[in-house]
């Protein structure tokens, strides 16, 4: 039996309802996607034969004519969320009328790509708004191609949710008018925070929030009138902008960010700290712990300086890229409910507190699968992933989104660095009994041209073993992705450290090492939770290295070839830096002080943990592992390092 006959069969049970065939199919189509697995039709009809004996035929009636009747459907937003719920829900209900409504006069494009815009990475902005077959998204494409209307330059002014109406201006003419929905989508995004400090009026300043600054920016530098220029902020779009305006332009650039770190609440600090260094390296001037007091001004009106409280930096071009927050004026003033700090709040099928209404894209507020609060997550990524489900919810189907475990991945020059699930930091934080393993294995066989270490954490709860979060740094290449995206996948699903020790990753020396990373990384997770490994951090370790009398009995036991470790023995003295060739170990564990306590060095740590086993073995167990090694050592970089 098909679904049209079961449908037909329920029909005629309740006393033969007149309906089209269209009407009919569009209550199948309704059916499936509340519950795409059900494969048995009769479910259908036994649904419908309970609802005859409730004495609920006229509701059936309805509910199917309505569903053949055409709807309006009013989206406000027209970056990612609202086209992407526009063209899902005109591929489910041709028949309805879909009117997207936006304030700009370009839309749907990829904001995410704005900086390879500054860059020169894309040559042109059309690029950003253009599908992979080279068409220009714009009123005439989706008027043409996708049978949407869109009304730019158009601003959505108040909502009327009793009348069912929204009140929408022309930005130009200042002409109002009313359109009426029976469903309407808020996809109204985010607006950057503009610090309120002296000068951010100024010209030359910039945040980054549309098409058209990115266009005017691009403009300005090729006009060769920027020399230098000061980024504010030290998030991803602040970074990538400082690397746009560094590596093709030649611009002299500083980044200043408030906090002591960059990415803050992204990454850890030791992963923040080799971003830093990498930048710095590449020609980037980082002050972090600084935020701008103010902009200065040549008195015509033009910025020419940033303040912080340590020192002025001269600028031609100031990018103010301190965060967004969400566009969620509309949906307050309607009425509906909003959190705290101005995400929309909205349940797992997008729809806010008026069942009529619902919301996509930055401006609503997501779970966080790892904490199970409520957060922000501003990402083009998400944003298409929610209009899709708001898309199917608003045609009558049920899909769900979950929540998310703010996945997250930014290149920086030659640099990749990346994270999901929450930091260590933000673990103790939350209560979690957190502990971390630092691992920094090859990225792929160490056999295969090109490898390059890559640098993991894993952070997680010792209790429950559940892991909570990864964060990487390494090449920029395909090598940190694979590994992120596979731990966001089970992380979002409460996966513990054994699911990660035994993930089947594909393997082939150029893509991995024979034990893939990510296994690796949980290995050492399962060595800490059960005791058989004791480490100390790169806090703790640099902090001793600047001042020996911060730990006096500590000596750094430095298994690495003799060519990389007698230098600094010969610098530091055998009395704080032993070296000892992991191959000789055993032969020469006579020379190793049973009074010390041991930080245990090689590359990446695993000789490390071995030489630990083998002490303990012998008697000697005051003994550290110093986690991830020198691979991470240089890639913090440190004063007392040798060249």
């Amino acid at each position: 039996m098909t679904w049209k006959e079961a449908v037909l069969m329920a029909m005629e049970n309740l006393g033969g309802i007149e309906v089209s065939n269209q009407a009919i199919e569009q209550y199948i189509g309704a059916i499936q996607l509340r519950e795409p697995n059900d494969t048995v039709p009769a479910t259908i009809s036994k649904t419908l034969e309970e609802l005859a004996r409730e004495g609920k035929v006229e509701k059936i009636r309805r509910g199917v004519w309505s569903l053949a009747r055409p709807k309006n459907i009013i989206i406000v937003g027209g970056v990612a969320a609202g086209p992407k719920a526009a063209c899902r829900l005109k591929r489910l209900r041709p028949g309805w009328n879909i009117t997207v409504v936006d304030q700009d006069s370009l839309i749907s494009y990829g904001g995410c790509g704005i900086p390879y815009y500054v860059s020169g990475d894309v040559p042109e902005e059309t690029a950003l708004r253009s599908t992979s077959f080279h068409m220009v998204r714009d009123e005439a494409f989706f008027e043409q191609a996708k049978g949407v209307r869109v009304l730019t330059r158009t601003r959505a002014v108040s909502i009327d949710r009793r009348a069912k109406k929204i009140k929408v201006m022309h930005m130009e003419s200042g002409e109002q008018r009313e359109l009426v929905y029976d469903k309407l989508l808020l996809a109204t995004g985010s607006k950057p925070f503009v610090l309120p400090i002296p000068g951010a009026e100024l010209d030359g300043v910039f945040t980054i929030s549309d098409l058209h600054k990115a266009v005017a920016i691009k403009q300005r530098i090729a006009g060769g009138k920027v020399g230098k220029a000061v980024v504010i902020g030290g998030g991803a779009i602040g970074i990538e902008m400082a690397e746009a305006l560094t590596d093709l332009w030649g611009i002299e650039t500083a980044l200043i960010e408030f906090m002591p770190q960059l990415l803050p609440r992204i990454v850890d600090a030791e992963f923040a700290a080799m971003l830093k260094k990498h930048m710095q390296d590449k020609g980037v001037a980082i002050y972090t712990s600084e935020g701008a007091t103010e902009i200065v001004s040549d008195g015509q009106g033009r910025a020419v300086a940033v303040k912080t409280p340590k020192r002025t930096l001269e600028a031609d071009l100031v990018i103010m890229a301190a965060g967004v927050r969400p566009r969620s004026e509309l949906a307050k003033e309607a009425g509906l409910a909003v959190e705290p700090w101005g995400g929309i709040t909205v349940n797992s099928r997008m729809q806010t507190s008026d069942p009529d209404i619902y919301a996509a894209g930055d401006c609503v507020a997501v779970r966080h699968l790892v904490t199970g609060k409520q957060s922000f997550a501003p990402l083009g990524s998400l944003a298409n992933r929610e209009g899709r489900i708001a898309a199917d919810n608003m045609a009558g189907g049920f899909s769900t989104f979950d929540g998310v475990v703010g996945s997250f991945i930014m290149k920086a020059f030659e640099r990749c660095i990346a994270a999901t699930g929450i930091t260590y930091e933000a673990a103790l934080a939350e209560g979690f009994d957190a502990d971390c393993s630092l691992t920094a294995p090859a990225d792929r066989a160490h056999f295969f041209p090109g490898v390059s270490a890559v640098v993991l954490q894993l952070v997680f709860d010792r209790r429950s073993r559940r892991v909570l979060g990864l964060q990487a740094f390494g090449a920029m290449n395909d090598s940190i992705s694979a590994r992120i995206d596979a731990a966001a996948v089970m992380i979002a699903k409460g996966a513990v450290i054994e699911d990660f020790s035994l993930a089947e990753m594909a393997y082939s020396p150029p893509f991995s090492s024979a034990i893939d990373s990510l296994n690796a990384a949980a290995y050492v997770a399962d060595n800490l939770c059960a005791g058989l490994l004791r480490k100390v951090g790169m806090a703790r370790f640099f902090a001793w290295m600047e001042d020996f009398s911060r730990e006096p009995d500590w000596i750094a036991l430095d298994i690495r070839n003799a060519k990389d470790a007698d230098p600094y023995m010969a610098k530091f003295g055998a009395d704080k830096w032993l070296a000892v060739p992991y191959p000789e170990l055993r032969a020469r564990h006579e020379e190793i002080p049973a009074d010390k306590t041991l930080i245990i060095l090689c590359d990446a740590g695993t000789r490390s943990y071995e030489a630990q086993v083998f002490l303990d073995h012998i008697g000697k167990g005051n003994s550290l592992v110093l986690s991830g090694g020198f691979n991470v050592i240089r890639r913090l970089g440190a004063d007392w390092l040798l060249k």
